[in-house]
Protein backbone atom coordinates (compact mmCIF):
# COMPACT_ATOMS: atom_id res chain seq x y z
CA UNK A 1 0.00 0.00 0.00
CA UNK A 2 1.24 3.71 -0.37
CA UNK A 3 1.05 6.33 1.59
CA UNK A 4 -1.95 7.94 1.15
CA UNK A 5 -4.13 4.23 1.17
CA UNK A 6 -2.30 3.56 4.33
CA UNK A 7 -2.95 7.25 5.81
CA UNK A 8 -7.11 6.84 4.52
CA UNK A 9 -6.96 3.43 5.72
CA UNK A 10 -5.94 3.85 9.71
CA UNK A 11 -7.90 7.41 10.27
CA UNK A 12 -4.09 9.39 9.87
CA UNK A 13 -2.04 11.49 7.71
CA UNK A 14 0.58 11.27 5.82
CA UNK A 15 2.28 13.32 7.63
CA UNK A 16 2.05 11.30 11.03
CA UNK A 17 2.86 8.11 9.01
CA UNK A 18 6.40 10.08 7.73
CA UNK A 19 7.00 11.22 11.11
CA UNK A 20 6.32 7.58 12.93
CA UNK A 21 8.79 6.17 10.32
CA UNK A 22 11.47 9.30 11.16
CA UNK A 23 10.74 8.31 15.20
CA UNK A 24 10.97 4.23 14.63
CA UNK A 25 7.53 3.91 15.57
CA UNK A 26 7.26 2.29 11.65
CA UNK A 27 9.74 -0.14 10.05
CA UNK A 28 11.22 2.01 6.96
CA UNK A 29 8.86 1.17 4.26
CA UNK A 30 10.10 -0.71 1.05
CA UNK A 31 10.37 1.37 -2.07
CA UNK A 32 8.97 1.37 -5.43
CA UNK A 33 10.87 1.65 -8.53
CA UNK A 34 9.60 5.16 -8.70
CA UNK A 35 10.49 5.82 -5.13
CA UNK A 36 7.65 5.45 -3.50
CA UNK A 37 6.84 4.17 0.16
CA UNK A 38 5.26 0.94 -0.24
CA UNK A 39 3.71 -0.72 2.98
CA UNK A 40 3.07 -4.54 3.67
CA UNK A 41 -0.58 -4.84 5.12
CA UNK A 42 0.71 -5.31 8.86
CA UNK A 43 1.36 -1.92 9.04
CA UNK A 44 -2.45 -1.45 10.16
CA UNK A 45 -1.90 -3.80 12.99
CA UNK A 46 1.24 -1.77 13.99
CA UNK A 47 -0.82 1.50 13.56
CA UNK A 48 -3.78 0.27 15.43
CA UNK A 49 -1.22 -0.52 18.56
CA UNK A 50 0.18 3.05 18.33
CA UNK A 51 -3.66 4.31 18.67
CA UNK A 52 -4.71 2.28 21.54
CA UNK A 53 -1.38 2.81 23.33
CA UNK A 54 -1.65 6.56 22.87
CA UNK A 55 -4.88 5.96 23.85
CA UNK A 56 -3.71 4.49 27.23
CA UNK A 57 -1.66 7.90 27.40
CA UNK A 58 1.30 6.16 26.70
CA UNK A 59 4.15 8.65 25.17
CA UNK A 60 4.84 7.60 21.64
CA UNK A 61 8.65 7.18 23.22
CA UNK A 62 7.36 4.47 25.48
CA UNK A 63 5.16 2.73 22.77
CA UNK A 64 8.19 2.51 20.84
CA UNK A 65 10.26 0.86 23.90
CA UNK A 66 7.39 -1.87 23.38
CA UNK A 67 7.48 -2.11 19.93
CA UNK A 68 11.30 -2.73 20.06
CA UNK A 69 11.07 -5.36 22.49
CA UNK A 70 8.49 -6.87 19.80
CA UNK A 71 10.76 -6.27 16.84
CA UNK A 72 13.13 -8.58 18.90
CA UNK A 73 10.87 -11.01 18.86
CA UNK A 74 10.44 -10.37 23.03
CA UNK A 75 6.84 -10.98 24.23
CA UNK A 76 6.81 -7.14 25.85
CA UNK A 77 4.12 -7.98 28.42
CA UNK A 78 6.01 -6.96 31.34
CA UNK A 79 7.14 -3.91 29.97
CA UNK A 80 3.44 -3.23 29.43
CA UNK A 81 2.27 -4.00 32.95
CA UNK A 82 5.43 -1.55 34.22
CA UNK A 83 4.59 1.04 31.94
CA UNK A 84 0.40 0.79 32.74
CA UNK A 85 1.35 0.54 36.38
CA UNK A 86 3.30 3.43 36.63
CA UNK A 87 0.67 5.85 34.23
CA UNK A 88 -1.77 4.33 36.71
CA UNK A 89 0.41 6.03 39.75
CA UNK A 90 0.00 9.48 37.63
CA UNK A 91 -4.03 8.77 37.18
CA UNK A 92 -4.08 8.65 40.61
CA UNK A 93 -1.92 11.99 41.75
CA UNK A 94 -3.72 14.10 38.89
CA UNK A 95 -7.25 12.81 40.50
CA UNK A 96 -5.95 14.04 44.01
CA UNK A 97 -4.95 17.48 42.46
CA UNK A 98 -8.17 17.81 40.60
CA UNK A 99 -10.14 17.10 43.46
CA UNK A 100 -7.88 19.64 45.99
CA UNK A 101 -8.87 22.06 43.02
CA UNK A 102 -12.43 21.32 43.05
CA UNK A 103 -12.52 21.99 46.76
CA UNK A 104 -10.86 24.87 46.29
CA UNK A 105 -12.63 26.60 43.49
CA UNK A 106 -16.16 25.44 44.87
CA UNK A 107 -15.27 27.50 48.12
CA UNK A 108 -14.13 30.55 45.76
CA UNK A 109 -17.29 30.14 43.93
CA UNK A 110 -19.63 29.89 46.93
CA UNK A 111 -17.48 33.32 48.43
CA UNK A 112 -18.45 35.06 45.69
CA UNK A 113 -21.74 33.92 44.81
CA UNK A 114 -22.91 35.18 48.57
CA UNK A 115 -20.79 38.73 48.09
CA UNK A 116 -22.70 41.87 47.93
CA UNK A 117 -20.96 43.53 44.80
CA UNK A 118 -21.40 47.00 46.68
CA UNK A 119 -18.90 45.98 48.88
CA UNK A 120 -15.84 44.89 46.27
CA UNK A 121 -13.68 47.66 46.04
CA UNK A 122 -13.34 49.46 42.09
CA UNK A 123 -9.14 49.23 42.48
CA UNK A 124 -9.52 45.30 42.59
CA UNK A 125 -10.15 43.42 39.98
CA UNK A 126 -11.72 39.97 41.78
CA UNK A 127 -10.93 39.69 45.69
CA UNK A 128 -12.40 35.99 44.73
CA UNK A 129 -9.56 35.15 42.86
Amino acid sequence: MRIGEVAQASGTTTKTLRYYEEFGLLPAADRTPAGYRDYGPDVLDRLDFIRRGQAAGLALAQIGQVLGIRDRGQAPCQHVTDLLNSRLEVIDQQITQLQQLRTTVTALRDEAASADPATCSPGDVCRYL
